[in-house]
């Protein structure tokens, strides 16, 4: 897990999955500016879906560790975890003027498995209800961008980015990459797969209420323009985000929602004929 805290503070809540979670070397700490990396979390906006900044101001704020939480439903027994909370502050109000409680649970399973659940609650004392998009904005790191693919996603329609979010339907038998791509999948299941031909290795998604799955690479252009990015990053990293995107979640006043993403890397041989996709998809471990 990665964060940079001052006691009983956390800023910029990022993760980390053994070594499979990508962090940027050149990426900038420099608050209030998002750090690239990591498991960003978008909320109450992703991406530029809405008038506020890029995905949100969460990602960007002090969280508390949250010393009282309520009753996770979760069997955290043998688990390690955190609990962290925010709440808005002035600056949030002028832009987003909603009360709200989010809760974080962070957990560590005795395997490596990492869990996040969010857990949003309108605190509104006016009466109104407010409407959010949500993800966790995973990054993954792949030894070669052109040996991967990612299977659970075909044959599913997707909103494509690069194309002023048209709809379009997923042809391929799995998703590879040749250039840039962003894309917003729709309806797709609770669980995806991230195979790694070179590292042997897969990394498994399984997440509930979140209905779509975000799958970027900037590719070698964009990477140069951004300044907080390696010209080579995008060769050895692949976001695949767990979100709630083409249908906005409302909530009334005392109503919560919850979101949850886990992550776990296991041993494959792609190569090999070895690895069945359909049975990791399906719940099974190579």
């Amino acid at each position: 897990m990665k964060y940079l805290t001052d006691q009983s503070h956390v800023y910029s809540v990022n993760f980390s999955l053994s070594s499979g979670i990508v962090h940027i070397l050149q990426a900038i700490f420099k608050p209030p500016k998002p750090i690239r990396g990591g498991i960003p979390i978008c909320f109450p906006q992703f991406s530029n879906h809405g008038f506020l900044e890029q995905h949100g101001f969460a990602r960007n704020r002090f969280w508390s560790i949250d010393t009282n939480p309520p009753p996770f439903p979760t069997n955290s027994s043998t688990k390690t975890f955190v609990d962290l909370i925010l709440k808005p502050i002035e600056e949030d109000m002028k832009i987003w003027p909603h009360s709200f409680e989010f809760r974080l649970r962070v957990t560590l399973g005795p395997s490596g498995d990492l869990m996040l659940t969010s857990r949003i609650r309108n605190t509104n004392t006016d009466g109104k209800p407010f409407t959010f998009t949500f993800a966790y904005h995973t990054y993954f790191s792949v030894s070669d961008i052109s040996e991967v693919r990612v299977e659970g996603l075909e044959t599913l329609d997707y909103l494509d980015s690069l194309q002023n979010k048209q709809r379009f339907t997923e042809q391929g038998d799995a998703i590879t990459f040749e250039s840039e791509v962003d894309k917003i999948y729709l309806s797709t299941p609770t669980k995806i797969a991230i195979l790694d031909h070179e590292k042997k290795r897969t990394f498994v998604i399984r997440k509930d209420g979140l209905p779509d799955a975000v799958v970027w690479n900037p590719w070698d252009k964009k990477a140069k323009a951004m300044a907080d990015f390696g010209d080579d990053d995008y060769k050895h990293m692949l976001c695949v985000e767990a979100a709630a995107v083409e249908k906005p979640i409302t909530l009334k006043p005392g109503e919560e929602w919850r979101g949850r993403q886990e992550l776990s890397a296991v041993p494959s041989s792609y190569c090999s004929g070895q690895l069945d996709p359909q049975r990791v998809l399906l719940g099974g471990r190579n």
